[in-house]
Formats: structure tokens, C-alpha cells, sequence
């Protein structure tokens, strides 16, 4: 596989001060394992949906440890296991006064339970994705959080720097005020300028569009824009403005996106009632700070 040029040092050596060449080189190495079906790191096969299987072999794995990786990881597809509720939920601490105590044990809860991810504020990203390495849980990181106000570049900066971080999910916030306005055009260059970073480096994106502060009319609008320019979820709240998820916002945005984008319902879910409530509505994912008292029947 050959690297190219660097931008300085000669043939073959790359300048790590080179975001977008590395950004490229990496794109490129990840083309060229699909195409010549992995051999270095494992073997490769399809889903039935399209996407691609990567078995890893062990020995393949240390080969490019030695050859100087610092780290190798790997998101997968959809960590939702049938038929378990604890897999459907995001366990979520997004408290300004969250501790690094708490994130241990955030993720000590998740990985006894197997919640599909914890969901934190991205100063705790890494940690937390040293705490999972190796286990079914993700790291989602918020982005925009709470308000959704502030420059595109700077929601798409801070969604690759979760993801270099190790975040596989990121849950972006709407700019509410945007839409609201009618400005369409922005609100698609927001969502789309942050799916585009997700999808190259191999997360997975979800909108959050604060619902409590829409209209039916909106929150429709928020979701075709959401799919239009690229999101893999749709989400109803933060849970940190005057409302949260209700079974009928839930029907809603489904009914808008279709079968294949995924939607979480987010905000007040805090027994297990609610929360199988908003499956069958059409979530497919739950955020929540009370996960160990959903699944154990509260």
C-alpha cells in the first residue's frame, strides 16, 4: 500500500502537522483494505444491507501496532441486540457538575448492564473510550449542546475531535432559532456539514431537534431536512429545555424519516414503561440517565 509523498520529507514520509493529508491518506488506506478485501487486518464479507463485515485476525491487528499505530479501533454498524432493552438505551450523564468519578462510573454501569453507548459532554469522551475499548458499549459525544446556536464549523470542528477522540455517535443539536426562521438552506448546511465529518471518519450522526420548541409543521420540516443532508437518526430532545420525548412526537418523526433512518427518544424517559411506550411508537433508540432503574423494571 503505498502512503505518497509527504508534505515534507521526502517520498513516503507524511508531515503529521498535515490534518487534510492525513485525513486523505487515512480515506485512502481505508479504500484500498475494501477493496483488496482486508488481508492485512482480517478478512471481509457483506451484509444483506450493503455494509461490510471486517473479521479481525490478531496477528494483523499487531502488525500494524508494530508498524507504528498508536491505536486501532473499529465502530460497528448498529449495536442493538433483538429483543434486549438495555441495548436500545444510550446511558447519558450530561450534567455541567459531572465528575470524573461519576463517568467511571457511568461506564461501569454500562458494561454490566450493555447499554448500546453512554452519551457525555466531550471533555469525557476519551476516557470513557479508554474505559469501553473492547466491548460492545459506545461512546456518543453531544455537539452544539444545548442551544445548537453556534457556527456550523465550529459544530463540524467539535465533532471531529470527539470522534479522533473515540466516539463512534455523535448527537448534534439543531439550530432551533434557524429553522424557526425558515432558513432551510442553513439548517441543511448545519446538519450536513457535521455528517460529512462523521461519515468520513466512520461515526454515526443523529439531529437532536428539541421538539418541546416546535410545531407539528417544524418538527416535520427538521426531520426531511435531518435526512436530506445526510443524518443517520433523528432525536427529539436534550433534555434540557422545557420539555422531552412524548410517544406522539416519536410517531411523528418516524412516519417523516421512514423506515431506515433511526430515531431516539430523548428527555423524561425514567421508567421502563415509558421507555417501551417510545419503541413502540417507532424509536429505536433511548437516551436516558435513569437507564439502570428502566431496566431493572422502574
Amino acid at each position: 500500500m503505498n502512503a505518497g509523498s509527504g508534505a515534507s520529507g521526502g517520498p513516503g514520509c507524511f508531515d503529521p502537522r498535515d490534518a487534510q493529508g492525513l485525513e486523505d491518506l487515512l480515506a485512502e488506506i481505508g479504500r484500498q483494505i475494501l477493496e483488496h478485501g482486508a488481508g492485512a487486518i482480517g478478512t471481509a464479507g457483506q451484509w444483506a444491507g450493503g455494509g461490510v463485515r471486517v473479521e479481525l485476525d490478531p496477528e494483523g491487528v499487531r502488525a500494524i501496532v508494530r508498524a507504528g499505530a498508536c491505536r486501532v479501533g473499529l465502530c460497528g454498524p448498529n449495536p442493538t441486540r433483538v429483543g434486549d432493552l438495555a441495548s436500545a438505551i444510550d446511558h447519558t450523564l450530561l450534567a455541567a457538575d459531572t465528575t470524573a468519578e461519576r463517568i467511571d462510573a457511568l461506564c461501569d454501569e454500562a458494561l454490566r448492564h450493555r447499554f448500546a453507548s453512554v452519551c457525555v459532554n466531550g471533555t469525557w469522551v476519551r476516557r470513557c473510550a479508554e474505559i469501553l475499548a473492547g466491548s460492545e458499549v459506545l461512546v456518543c459525544a453531544v455537539v452544539g449542546f444545548p442551544l445548537g446556536a453556534m457556527a456550523p464549523e465550529v459544530k463540524a470542528y467539535e465533532a471531529r475531535r470527539a470522534i479522533e477522540d473515540g466516539a463512534c455517535e455523535v448527537d448534534m443539536v439543531l439550530n432551533v432559532g434557524a429553522l424557526k426562521s425558515g432558513d432551510d438552506a442553513f439548517v441543511r448546511r448545519d446538519i450536513a456539514g457535521v455528517a460529512e465529518v462523521c461519515h468520513k471518519l466512520g461515526a454515526r450522526l443523529k439531529v437532536i431537534l428539541e421538539t418541546c420548541l416546535l410545531e407539528d409543521a417544524e418538527k416535520v420540516r427538521a426531520c426531511e431536512l435531518a435526512k436530506a443532508a445526510g443524518a443517520d437518526f433523528v432525536k427529539t430532545s436534550t433534555g434540557f429545555s422545557k420539555g422531552g420525548a412524548t410517544a406522539g412526537d416519536v410517531a411523528l418523526m418516524r412516519r417523516v424519516v421512514g423506515p431506515v433512518l433511526g430515531v431516539k427518544a430523548s428527555g423524561g424517559v425514567r421508567d421502563q414503561s415509558t421507555a417501551r411506550a417510545m419503541l413502540a411508537a417507532g424509536a429505536t433508540r433511548i437516551g436516558a440517565s435513569a437507564s439502570v432503574a428502566i431496566v431493572g423494571g422502574g
